[in-house]
């Protein structure tokens, strides 16, 4: 296993990395900056674009297209040109909430959160998306993320990250949708805040430590089975499984709000990591809009 730095951005809030295979390129986001950046894989190129709003996801339609998550809700993007267009607005009257967490289930669905700019608690909610429709899933939510599902598209989980609490519930696989009620999945009591996962082939889920310096598996009965430690980044935010085989795993950071001595002890802190090792991983789904 080795662990290395795949882009020197520093990222005040980078999150929501997402590997585009038609592409072959490794798109996330400054929110905080509202940027978006991709990095070409085989040329290791990297382009920002300047984005007229704070978002936090990207997902693929097809070809020719892209949805972009924002504060003001789903926008079109234009692979070409970059062009956005507003597809589907959602909280775009609230100018205090903006889009968090996102991801994208096998039939085509998206789940995702929002939450106060200011971090302010219970502002926020936890949606699902499919074909048109926004559903409200949870409502009273502070920080959400955690947003993956298992490879066999049954269950659902995410985390409310101050209540330290990973959650798991049982959805419909042709529509993403909750059949049950939410159970607790994995307890955290050690460093660090639950903050974005992913899950692998064999319903692994691989969460990134904010605070922590560190991505952690835990198990599909809700164990912690493995570490990899991202040195001298503290604020690690969101992994994505990268690569043709989805055998890597990108890991963005963030350096917002560090005290002069955190960021000293950890320099690389924003910056956007690459962990090579077997990975059994899966590759993002186009989504139905």
């Amino acid at each position: 296993m080795s662990v290395s730095i795949l882009s020197q951005t520093d990222c005040a809030l980078g999150e929501g990395p997402s590997f585009d295979a038609r592409t072959n390129r490794l798109f996330w986001f400054d929110i905080n900056k509202s940027n978006l950046h991709a990095l070409d894989f085989e040329s290791r190129i990297e382009t920002v674009q300047a984005l007229p709003f704070m978002a936090s996801a990207i997902f693929s339609i097809d070809e020719k297209h892209q949805l972009v998550l924002s504060e003001q809700g789903f926008h079109v993007r234009d692979r070409g040109t970059g062009a956005l267009s507003l597809h589907h607005a959602v909280e775009a009257e609230n100018p205090l909430t903006r889009s968090n967490d996102a991801r994208a289930h096998t039939c085509g669905a998206i789940w995702f959160g929002t939450m106060a700019k200011d971090e302010a608690p219970d502002a926020g909610k936890f949606y699902h998306f499919f074909k048109g429709k926004l559903t409200v899933l949870y409502e009273w939510a502070h920080i959400p993320n955690s947003i993956c599902f298992s490879p066999d598209g049954t269950t659902a989980y995410y985390v409310d990250t101050p209540t330290h609490q990973l959650m798991r519930v049982a959805i419909d696989p042709a529509t993403a949708l909750p059949t049950g009620k939410p159970e607790l999945h994995y307890q955290h009591s050690g460093a660090g805040w639950i903050d974005g996962s992913v899950c692998d082939q064999d319903g692994n889920i691989w969460n990134a430590r904010w605070g922590a310096s560190e991505v952690a598996c835990i198990s599909p009965l809700g164990k912690v089975i493995q570490s990899i430690s991202i040195p001298k980044s503290l604020q690690t935010s969101c992994p994505a499984f990268v690569g043709s085989d989805a055998n890597q795993m990108a890991v963005t950071s963030a350096s917002k709000n560090m005290a002069a001595n955190a960021r000293a002890a950890a320099p690389d802190s924003g910056k956007t990591f690459l962990i090579d090792m077997p990975f059994s991983g899966r590759l993002e789904p186009d989504v139905l809009i």
